[in-house]
């Protein structure tokens, strides 16, 4: 995958990850920062931070949690380390973090 397909599908899945969150969660506050990656700030000002990372084609994840790493594999952005999937993974991660049941579709 060159540089400019990472970019269009990254930016896929943020929107999606974007999108569910206003429409569903508005104890979260989803803001896009420099370079389109994303701020997620939960209701105790603790935040998640979702970036890219374009030389390994891979989506950073930042929580309290830890950091994650995900690539695209058959189509699915999944957890470099256990193979989780980014959608299901996020919202485990925000959940955890928010104290809030958080739901990504």
């Amino acid at each position: 995958m060159d540089e400019r397909e990472f970019n269009d599908l990254s930016e896929q899945i943020f929107a999606r990850i974007e999108r569910s969150l206003e429409a569903n969660h508005e104890a979260l506050d989803c803001e896009r920062l420099a370079g389109g990656n994303l701020e997620i700030t939960c209701p105790d000002d603790s935040v998640v931070i979702i970036n890219r990372h374009a030389v390994n084609r891979e989506i950073w994840v930042a929580a309290r949690a830890g950091g994650f790493h995900f690539r695209l594999q058959d189509g699915v952005w999944v957890d470099t380390r256990d193979g989780a999937e980014l959608l299901q993974k996020l919202a485990a991660l925000l959940t955890q973090q928010s104290g809030e049941v958080v739901r990504l579709t």
